[in-house]
């Protein structure tokens, strides 16, 4: 079985005669291969996920054996996608007619939509949607090293927090790992901005220009526009061809936290508890947890069951919380997780720290 995700890999199938059979063709406009399509008959156990199929071809291909899965018009995404969402997609429309026309707006109402809650064949497209972004971040990322940034949505683009956040993000992706964060505001956001901006100088220009708009709040639009236009100076000094060093792996199930832009690919999700198993599953060279409060520490240990339960003998990450005061007395998890970690393999794996550095070196070394 092989997918089919371009229309130039199903041109080269189609030109080297290779059989058609148990391919899967995924959201794909097949209108201008009509002609080559109706020759074949080879087509028994051909799969059609979503894209634009004429009419005679959708009718030919289910005469001869082949699946064809349609889509719902009125759906605010494309459940068969085949690859991650840009920032400007899920923005669409900001500027002109403001945050709550965007698509990552209208995603969010349609997974709470009561009218559709129970709704079958909706709640199919949701879910084959985010088996499409697992398979489309499993493509970006390949055997890329992956760590993982968590902390709290709250942090302010004004305080000297976030800047800390944002030159950890730097200097992580300059270590060689792609930095993967949840995606949303706070120190997300500026992890992501500090790995997305390859140059030092260009990363002190755009944390001053996001004073400008401290904090999400209720403007939603002021916040996210800002940001695109920051990430438009970003993106102007690296090539498109340069690798990964930003992913963002939101949720529409906090519909309360938009997404960041910084990030060269966005997996966005409707069911939270895929996303964080698939943020969690891939953070091959660690995490690290910055201050946060209970999304957060749901994060660290979901982390620390992994470790936990470890197969004897298989490598394991790093799990590292950065901010001694927070994790011992205002949230206080590090007891918990040392106590957890006693007598066990993964006792050398489980850090805290003062200095952001510090956990750079541990993750990267």
């Amino acid at each position: 079985m092989r997918e089919i995700e371009t229309l130039a890999a199903l041109d080269a199938a189609l030109a080297a005669g290779t059989s058609l059979r148990g391919l899967r063709l995924q959201d794909l406009d097949l209108g201008e291969r009509t002609t080559a399509l109706l020759r074949r008959t080879d087509l028994e156990g051909l799969v059609v996920l979503g894209g634009h199929i004429p009419p005679a071809v959708e009718e030919h291909l289910r005469a001869h054996g082949a699946l064809v899965f349609p889509t719902d018009p009125h759906a605010p995404v494309d459940p068969y996608r085949a690859s991650l969402y840009a920032p400007d997609e899920l923005y669409a429309g900001l500027r002109e007619v403001g945050y709550a026309a965007t698509p990552d707006a209208r995603a969010y109402r349609w997974s709470l939509d009561a009218a559709v809650g129970h709704d079958v064949f909706v709640t199919l497209l949701r879910a084959v949607h985010d088996d499409s972004m697992s398979d489309a971040l499993a493509d970006l990322l390949r055997d890329a090293p992956v760590v993982g940034v968590m902390g709290g949505h709250a942090l302010r683009r004004d305080g000297e927090g976030y800047a800390r956040a944002a030159r950890l993000g730097r200097a992580l992706a300059d270590a060689g790992l792609v930095v993967a964060t949840g995606g949303g505001p706070g120190a997300m956001e500026a992890a992501n901005l500090g790995a997305f901006a390859a140059d030092p100088t260009a990363l002190g220009t755009a944390l001053d220009r996001l004073r400008a708009v401290p904090e999400v709040g209720t403007d939603i639009g002021a916040w996210a526009t800002l940001a695109l236009d920051v990430r438009a100076g970003l993106a102007a000094g690296r090539s498109p061809d340069d690798p990964a060093r930003s992913i963002g792996i939101p949720t529409w199930f906090y519909g309360h936290e938009p997404p960041n832009v910084f990030c060269d690919g966005i997996a966005k999700y409707f069911s939270n508890a895929i996303r964080e198993d698939g943020l969690l599953s891939r953070c091959t060279a660690g995490v690290v947890v910055l201050e946060g409060a209970a999304g957060t520490v749901q994060e660290v240990f979901q982390a620390a069951t992994g470790l936990y339960y470890a197969v004897p003998g298989r490598p394991l990450p790093h799990l590292v919380l950065v901010g001694r005061r927070h994790w011992t007395e205002t949230v206080p998890v590090w007891p918990a997780l040392s106590a957890l970690a006693r007598g066990r393999s993964m006792t050398t794996h489980v850090h805290l720290v003062e200095d952001p550095a510090d956990a750079v070196a541990l993750v990267a070394g």
